[in-house]
């Protein structure tokens, strides 16, 4: 009799599991868990629901970035989807994308009465194309000289990879393995944009442009001009003679200036004391006596 009960028990319990089971019985999954989509165009986050319709489910979705926002909940759209999203069922169809959307939206299914169903991640990619890179380019630089040209856009997303071109024609990673690039000495490094020239020649003259490109599109700067001349040595070395020349005479005409005094300081005779009495004052002598030497007309003489 025990061992019946026993298995009565047990019976009893596996049903009960069993109806548990059949109740949350379901899974949550996606169609498309890493779209990628361009900026300003739709997307469809998917989430597929399968279950015992026994009870009613809540459906949550929630934006992963730096932290974590509601964008879908208790059957409202939330924060920045609010006016250019809808849900489809338990998915969320979002308008005119940006790149601010990037991030990992999970969905999360609750039966109100039974507890947790699932979730699933759908990781969005929203690519950008670059704009107009800014690309730098020397105009003139001297034979046998370095030179750097450079070309870079921070707005394009995925990161954009640069090529550049010389008179039209693309310049290839490896300059040896094209004809017309095969005396060249440049690197380039497509990641950065940066076009490096270790020795420059003659043959690298030329209309020069960059082109940035990623997933999404790509845009390219104006052509700039790149002159490269050869070092007149012989005007230089005629320039530094010309230059040493003159500051040669010049020494030369200062130091026979000093000799013949025209640089001297001029100093009164000895002996020799300015008067501090003004020239058109008459002093009259403290002597009462005058001699006759020292005899002078009064205005009040009168003969």
């Amino acid at each position: 009799m025990a061992g019946v009960h026993w298995a009565s028990s047990m019976l009893g319990l596996v049903l009960l599991l069993a109806e548990s089971y059949q109740i949350l019985a379901g899974s949550v999954t996606t169609n498309n868990p890493n779209p990628v989509v361009n900026e300003f165009s739709d997307v469809l986050l998917s989430c597929v629901i399968t279950y015992n319709p026994n009870g009613e489910l809540r459906v949550e979705w929630k934006k992963l970035n730096a932290g974590t926002d509601l964008v879908y909940f208790e059957n409202e759209l939330r924060g920045v989807l609010v006016d250019r999203a809808e849900l489809r069922g338990s998915s969320i169809y979002i308008y005119n994308v940006t790149r601010k959307d990037t991030a990992v939206y999970r969905c999360e299914v609750v039966h109100k009465e039974k507890g947790y169903l699932g979730d699933i991640s759908v990781n969005l990619t929203v690519q950008v194309k670059p704009i107009t890179p800014k690309c730098a380019v020397p105009k003139s630089v001297p034979v046998g000289k370095t030179a750097v040209l450079t070309c870079n856009e921070h707005e394009g997303y995925p990161p954009s990879t640069y090529t550049w071109y010389r008179n039209g024609d693309i310049l290839p990673g490896d300059p040896k393995s094209s004809p017309k690039f095969l005396n060249s000495s440049y690197k380039i490094d497509s990641n950065t944009g940066t076009l490096h020239f270790s020795v420059l020649s003659k043959l690298d003259i030329g209309e020069y442009h960059c082109v940035a490109e990623n997933n999404a599109g790509r845009a390219k700067c104006e052509p700039q001009h790149m002159d490269v001349y050869d070092i007149n040595i012989a005007a230089i070395i005629g320039g530094v003679l010309v230059v040493t020349l003159v500051l040669t005479i010049i020494t030369i005409v200062i130091r026979l200036a000093y000799k013949r005094g025209y640089f001297a300081k001029k100093h009164p005779p000895k002996g020799y004391q300015a008067s501090s009495k003004a020239d058109d004052v008459d002093y009259v002598r403290s002597n009462p006596v005058d001699n006759e030497g020292d005899f002078r007309h009064k205005s009040s003489f009168v003969i």
